[in-house]
């Protein structure tokens, strides 16, 4: 926004065109002769202005990046004889001290002159880059170099520059604490990261831009001020030059309008630069002599300008927002001072209370806000410091485990988080604020440090153990010895977790080692087992053929040739081999058919199941697997107690029937039933004795 597109007048229209409307449109009245009464107040309305040059700007420092800019001619005021108009300024209009918020204001708009992009530098929100992250600083940074001048986002970038170095330079601490701590040299040490390489490239371009600005800026500002010092010249050369007081009176207008549009100046110039102009032009319009008709109209017309800004002066004192206000506030007084001239004497003392009053109402708020944003401060300064009171009671607390002081880690990881998000403090506080926050952390690091460093004792030795039981995976990984070596290698597996951890450095390079081993082993089991397994799925096609076989055979109906048919049949069968271990109900099936078989022979009972015993036998016979016999075992031994059981509680309930006759149907029950008992456990006894021949 310019300086004057802030005012409208009643009606809505832009002052700028207003002011757009020419001095010689104000001049095409007759011209009178001049007379001393408008000579007098036009000098002293003049003088008035020129004192509002506030003399403290003279003192501003040049910006370091800011080239110097070479001379400026300063014409002093006469010191001789007081003439009859500086005894009228005397008189009329002595000069008064300026309210210290009016010389705020002219601080700022002499700072401003060097550059007029400054003004955008205001309009820059506010952000809180101390709760940033670094990532978050490095993209704000990026976005100012973007989308703003590079002139106006100095003071910016310097608070980002200065929050991401002292982040970057914390993790720094930490990283070569770590590094001294696991036995590195310091003078080896070296950490960056692609996040602080991005940093750095952009500031590189920051820079480059700033320079490129400010050589272009050099060159301008030179020229400006020869513009400027050519002006002046011009206007005192007015005064030799015979020519119509209109004529002459439109060329001074047009070196004043050149002079507005004249481009900002070095810094330290500005000051001395309008002095000089302003004491020339009150010469001129000594030498002038205005006519009355011709200052009244000037009068009228700075009075309505100057009376729509104190308008909107007083519109801004009733803003909420301070700081806008306070900027808009500056541009209405750089008009005030630099764009209009002086305005009847009657009205003269009453507008400048009523702008000076609207100043300052702007000015006392800002100063209120600035107060409560203070007091803002404040409180986040005692956040801060009871996050660092934290901070130092986590790290007096003594822990001796990894996963105590992991955990410890995470609280404080929590309440730096915490700190960064509590928002700014007092300037005056930062850097002690930030100072002691990083020497709680600090001390907490080499507490930590010291404990993990003196693990590394522990973790050597560790290593150590690793290593042989790397060595024993090395030497069996080839081992063909399946049934011993694999519970070996579980047990060095089950080992290896238990052991603890190691120095980072090995850490990876041991397992590598170790797996690799262990892998090779296994994956020769593993193909040893797909081979047996396939033995067996070829053995279970073969035995369900035979299976099917079985139902269809047809017995001649003589015992021995049959018995031998059943058993050429059940060698076949058990030949075959085994059959994998979810297949294994086909030997169920194959039983109950040789049992259906051996039922339809002529032969003794007993014999028979003797018969079938041996077969099942052969079948429960495994080379590398004795759980099905030693089921056997343990079935008919708790048969046997069974059959003994029943037959003791037989033989005593038979000492009830002492003197009854034998030939008693109850008791020949109970008789025979004992001798049905008595063959069974013959039996079970006979099998029980072949099943021992087998172990």
């Amino acid at each position: 926004m310019s300086e004057k597109d802030n005012l409208q007048d009643a009606d809505g229209n832009d002052i700028l065109k207003k002011e757009a409307i020419t001095q010689e449109e104000r001049v095409t009245e007759d011209l009178n002769a001049p007379n001393e009464e408008s000579t007098a107040a036009e000098a002293t309305e003049i003088a008035e202005t020129s004192a509002s040059v506030d003399d403290a700007n003279s003192s501003e420092e040049t910006t370091p990046d800011t080239p110097e800019t070479e001379g400026v001619v300063d014409t002093p005021i006469s010191s001789g004889p007081e003439s009859e108009i500086e005894k009228s300024i005397s008189d009329e209009a002595p000069v008064k001290k300026k309210d210290t918020y009016v010389e705020e204001i002219e601080e700022s708009n002499a700072e401003d002159a060097e550059d007029d992009s400054n003004v955008e530098r205001h309009n820059l929100e506010d952000k809180d880059y101390h709760s940033m992250s670094m990532e978050q600083l490095a993209d704000e940074f990026e976005s100012l170099l973007k989308n703003k001048k590079v002139q106006t986002i100095k003071s910016p970038v310097e608070e980002i520059k200065t929050e991401f170095n002292s982040k970057f330079s914390e993790i720094l601490e930490e990283k070569k604490e770590d590094f001294l701590s696991e036995g590195g040299n310091e003078i080896d040490f070296f950490y960056s990261s692609p996040l602080k390489k991005r940093f750095n490239s952009i500031y590189n371009d920051y820079r480059t831009n700033l320079n490129a600005y400010y050589k272009t800026l050099e060159t301008n500002l030179k020229s400006n001020l020869e513009k400027r010092l050519r002006i002046i010249e011009d206007i005192k050369g007015l005064l030799n030059v015979e020519e119509n007081i209109n004529t002459t009176y439109k060329h001074f207008k047009d070196l004043q309008e050149e002079w507005r549009t004249a481009g900002p100046i070095p810094r330290d110039k500005y000051n001395n630069a309008w002095n000089t102009y302003h004491h020339h032009v009150e010469i001129f319009y000594d030498f002038l002599h205005l006519n009355r008709d011709l200052r009244d109209m000037d009068f009228k017309h700075n009075l309505d300008q100057k009376l729509k800004i104190i308008d909107r002066a007083e519109e801004l004192a009733k803003d909420d927002n301070s700081n806008r206000a306070f900027r808009e506030l500056q541009v209405l007084h750089k008009m005030w001072k630099e764009d209009l001239g002086p305005v009847d004497k009657e009205h003269r003392e009453a507008i400048w209370e009523r702008f000076s009053n609207a100043t300052k109402t702007i000015h006392d708020k800002r100063q209120a806000y600035y107060a409560d944003v203070d007091k803002a401060h404040e409180a986040n300064l005692e956040k801060k410091q009871a996050i660092i009171a934290k901070i130092e009671e986590v790290a007096k607390d003594d822990v001796s485990s990894h996963q105590a002081w992991q955990n410890k880690i995470k609280v404080i990881e929590g309440l730096r988080t915490e700190f960064f998000n509590a928002g700014k403090v007092p300037i005056k506080m930062n850097e002690a604020t930030w100072a002691k926050f990083k020497g709680a952390v600090r001390t907490f690091n080499k507490k930590k440090n010291t404990f993990y460093k003196s693990l590394k004792k522990d973790q050597y030795i560790n290593l150590q153990k690793k290593l042989d039981l790397i060595k024993i995976a090395e030497d069996n990984k080839d081992n063909d010895d399946f049934e011993t070596v694999t519970p070996l290698m579980k047990k060095i597996q089950n080992d290896w977790k238990h052991i603890g951890h190691v120095p980072r450095k090995d850490s990876d390079k041991i397992w590598k080692r170790f797996k690799a081993a262990c892998n090779h082993y296994f994956d020769k089991v593993n193909a040893e087992r797909n081979a047996a397994d396939k033995e067996q799925l070829d053995a279970f096609e073969s035995k369900t053929k035979l299976l099917d076989e079985l139902k269809d055979l047809k017995l001649s109906g003589v015992a021995e040739q049959d018995l031998e048919t059943i058993k050429q049949k059940t060698e076949e069968w058990n030949a075959l081999g085994q059959v994998p271990q979810n297949k294994r109900f086909i030997e169920g099936k194959f039983n109950k058919s040789v049992d259906a078989l051996f039922n339809n022979l002529k032969l003794d009972k007993s014999e028979v199941e003797m018969i079938k015993f041996e077969n099942k036998l052969e079948s429960l016979s495994q080379p590398d697997d004795t759980r099905l016999l030693d089921n056997e075992h343990h079935f008919i031994r708790k048969k046997i107690d069974e059959v003994r059981g029943e037959l003791n509680q037989l033989e005593n309930n038979l000492q009830f029937f002492s003197n009854i006759d034998e030939s008693n149907p109850l008791v020949k029950d109970v008789l025979k039933n004992i001798e049905n008992h008595k063959e069974n456990l013959a039996v079970w006894e006979e099998k029980f004795k072949k099943l021992k021949e087998l172990y």
